[in-house]
């Protein structure tokens, strides 16, 4: 059956192409198999041209593309070329994993820290042969130098002539502070203690045990920018002491200081922060206030 508008109406006709009524059409009877449109066709056609002229068409799923064995191959090579270029190690992955840290470390090594191997017994039992140190470079000059910092300097004048051994490479020593610019440091003889000021510490906490803290007498003034400092092995260390006729009174100039000790990093055995023991010197007045 054909359906066509006219004049707002329906014309229906049969197989035959015989105009019906729509009476008529409604008691037609059509060949069996005969496609027939029946009001609720009708009613969805009406909705699918209203939907249409309203702009929005349907959206049929477009038809698979075949993808032909020559593209899958290709596509193949594509990934597997691109991956091996990913797993190559190239020079800037050699930067990034080896460079960046050895330039860290060097910027470290020069400007922060100092590693230092220390062949001499002068500081034992603190410090003994064959221990490696690091020490902070920036001490000396953001924090200072305190009473009891174990103290990393440059030979003042010929001080390794006299005690090769103690050199721990590039002609800097080691030895602890024990005077600031302006104390008065002096000691009794033996078996007597060390006064700063006027005020004896006890040393036991770091001199080597069994040893007087001097074995003879002296008494200095630590000139303006200078150090006075001591072995901790006092039997065995050649240090202020034993260069008061060096023109420098046996003092070490600050700016000779180039780090101050932090710790022990090697043998493992051995590894230990290096106490500076302050509180030692906790009661030692200032050399403006000792009345000297």
């Amino acid at each position: 059956m054909q359906d066509d508008r006219h004049d707002g109406g329906f014309w229906n006709w049969n197989v035959d192409g015989v105009q019906l009524t729509d009476a008529a059409a409604d008691e037609t009877s059509y060949p069996s198999g005969a496609y027939v449109e029946t009001p609720a066709d009708e009613a969805r056609d009406r909705r699918t041209f209203q939907v249409a002229d309203h702009g929005v068409a349907p959206s049929p799923v477009p038809p698979a593309v075949p993808v032909s064995r020559t593209s899958r191959a290709a596509r193949g090579r594509h990934v597997a070329r691109h991956a091996r270029v990913d797993d190559r190690f190239t020079m800037r992955d050699f930067f990034i994993w080896c460079g960046i840290p050895m330039i860290i470390v060097l910027l470290l090594r020069i400007f922060f820290f100092g590693f230092y191997e220390i062949p001499s017994r002068s500081m034992m039992d603190t410090i003994v042969p064959g221990d490696r140190v690091i020490a902070a470079k920036y001490a000396p000059k953001i924090s200072g130098i305190k009473r009891g910092d174990i103290v990393v300097f440059k030979d003042p004048n010929n001080w390794l002539s006299a005690e090769q051994s103690n050199a721990i490479g590039g002609g800097f020593l080691i030895k602890r502070a024990i005077g600031l610019p302006g104390d008065v440091v002096a000691c009794a003889g033996a078996g007597e203690p060390i006064t700063i000021n006027g005020v004896a510490i006890n040393e036991s906490s770091y001199i080597r045990p069994g040893v007087d803290p001097s074995a003879f007498p002296f008494s200095v003034t630590v000139s303006e920018n200078h150090l006075f400092v001591l072995g901790d092995n006092r039997a065995n260390s050649s240090d202020s002491r034993y260069h008061t006729d060096d023109g420098d009174s046996g003092l070490v100039p600050i700016s000779d200081v180039v780090a101050v000790g932090l710790l022990t990093y090697w043998p493992l055995s051995r590894i230990s922060v290096l106490d500076s023991h302050h509180e030692v010197f906790d009661k030692v007045p200032d050399f403006s206030s000792s009345g000297s």
